[in-house]
Parts: C-alpha cells; sequence; structure tokens
C-alpha cells in the first residue's frame, strides 16, 4: 500500500485552528486527532464526514472544552492530518470502522458522547453499536446509517458521479457549496490543506461509492446489524438536523421513531444551516451539545 502524507507546513497558521497535533499508530497507519481539555472530563468524540476534516469542529471544540468536557476529534484515515492511503481501492467502509473502533480502544475511551455527521455518522454510529458498553449517549446531525434498501436521494447519486468522474475535485469549493455561510478564503483554503495535490484525494473521491445503495451492498448486512442495536438502544439520543441540506433533510423522523433513547425527548432543528451544520452553526451547536449532556 502506497502511502502519502501531508506536510506539517501545509497545516501552519490556519484560522482558528492552533490545537496541538496527537496522534496514534492504527494499522500501520498514522491517525491525528485533536484532545482538547482535561483527561478527567467526560469524553465528547467529534466525528467529521467527507471531504472534510477535524477543522471543521473549530468552533465548537473551545466552548466544548471550556464546559469541562475531555473533547476528542480525529481525523478520519485519508483525511487533515492523518495518513492517505493512495489508491482508492484502499478503502472499505468496513475498513473505516475497523480504523475507528481501534482507535477508540487504543485511547480507552468510555462513557462517550458522540456527534457524527456525514460519514462521521456511517461510521460512528456503526462503532457505537458494536461497542455500545463505551457510549453513554449520541447526538446525530445531518447523517444516518443506510442499509441499501431505500432509495436515496437524487441530490445523493449526481455526487456519486461526480466524486467518480470530475476531472475537478476542489475540496475547499465543495466545502462552501455545502455551506449557507460565506466562507472566507483563508478558510477555504484551510480545508484545501489537506490535499497539496489530485494524488491525495482518493479516500475524498471513494467515499461517495462506499455508501450502501444496495440491498447486497457489502455493508448492507453490518449496517442492519447496527440498526437492530438502535432498536433497543435506550441510552440518550438527540437529532440535530438543520433545515437546508438537500440529502438528509428528513432523515432524523426514523431515528426519532425507532430509538427508544430518542422518544420523548426534545430534539432540535438547526435553522439556516446546510449540510456542515458545524461550520454554518457551530457555537449553537455546541451549546445544544453541553445543555444535552447536562440533562441526560
Amino acid at each position: 500500500m502506497k502511502v502519502l502524507r501531508t506536510p506539517d507546513a501545509r497545516f501552519e497558521n490556519l484560522p482558528g485552528y492552533s490545537f496541538a497535533a496527537n496522534y496514534v499508530v492504527v494499522d500501520s497507519l498514522r491517525m491525528h486527532y485533536v484532545d482538547e481539555g482535561s483527561r478527567d472530563g467526560a469524553v465528547v468524540l467529534l466525528l467529521h464526514g467527507e471531504p472534510s476534516w477535524s477543522y471543521l469542529y473549530r468552533h465548537m471544540i473551545p466552548p466544548l472544552r471550556d464546559a469541562g468536557f475531555r473533547v476528542i476529534a480525529p481525523d478520519l484515515i485519508g483525511f487533515g492530518k492523518s495518513d492517505k492511503p493512495a489508491n482508492k481501492g484502499d478503502y472499505s467502509y468496513a475498513g473505516h470502522v475497523d480504523w475507528m473502533r481501534t482507535f477508540v480502544e487504543m485511547l480507552d475511551l468510555n462513557d462517550i458522547t458522540l456527534f457524527c455527521q456525514d460519514w462521521g455518522s456511517l461510521i460512528g454510529l456503526r462503532v457505537a453499536a458494536e461497542n455500545e458498553q463505551r457510549f453513554a449517549r449520541i447526538a446525530l446531525g445531518n447523517g444516518g446509517l443506510p442499509t441499501g434498501d431505500k432509495k436515496l436521494p437524487n441530490a445523493f447519486k449526481a455526487w456519486q458521479k461526480f466524486a467518480q468522474y470530475s476531472p475537478w475535485f476542489p475540496i475547499g469549493k465543495l466545502i462552501q457549496k455545502a455551506t449557507v455561510t460565506d466562507l472566507p478564503d483563508d478558510v477555504v483554503a484551510a480545508y484545501d490543506a489537506p490535499f497539496p495535490s489530485a494524488k491525495y484525494k482518493a479516500a475524498a473521491r471513494a467515499f461517495p461509492l462506499l455508501v450502501p445503495t444496495t440491498p447486497d451492498d457489502p455493508a448492507a448486512e453490518a449496517n442492519r446489524a447496527a440498526w437492530r442495536v438502535f432498536e433497543h438502544w435506550e441510552k440518550p439520543f438527540l437529532t440535530t438536523f438543520s433545515n437546508r441540506d438537500a440529502i438528509t433533510r428528513g432523515g432524523e423522523r426514523v431515528w426519532q421513531e425507532v430509538v427508544p433513547g430518542a422518544q420523548n425527548r426534545e430534539h432540535v432543528k438547526i435553522n439556516n444551516a446546510a449540510h456542515f451544520l458545524q461550520e454554518d452553526k457551530g457555537p449553537e451547536l455546541a451549546e445544544i451539545m453541553i445543555r444535552f449532556i447536562s440533562v441526560s
């Protein structure tokens, strides 16, 4: 396996992102994570999706840290400061779940409050379902756990084709198109920072094709098994979907209906936010998380 590592110089002086770098080695790959706050604090695990990285959580990490939590935001393999296998075939859904499970085990994280979005939810919800003893509660925003048994929106199919065939794949501008906020040029550049050239973008290209879209997808049965866990999940479960995400809008309802821990709960609709709600409404979302943890 050919593995690329983004030069550290690419991450110097990024606006709003001065967190110390931490690393573990998972399956011979170096995985980066932000680890802020007291080691004695309750763990809040923030999982990003595609094609973002932990930079997406820069508005949420400080208020959560200052509220007394230990805030951990890893970069998925292939993203951010983590190592990047160079071939799309090096990535699989099961592989990403295994990498994240190993990460949680290596840090021996327990009593975790998970916030997950986009691919962070496809991975994080699986890890939680398969290791439920380590998780105390879950907040899900603009994400899900598809099994391939239901048709996905046309907007997602268009995104799959774009990721597969477009010769132009500008990460920062893709983030901008999925936010309501008009991002400054230096913020767009920060999202581009992990990817010095096209050869670093294999994971970003691969992810859309790894989403289960047919019942016989390799990940479909494992996701169905995770759903069976969530059908009996009594721990607190909160949805925080935004109102302007064309792909996931309305996807919160099934979680509210199926998960026992989500029922009779005051769920949150994040207004005036698009797919990357952490970018559009990060401080507001952090306050929602603080309240969620304090009352559950």
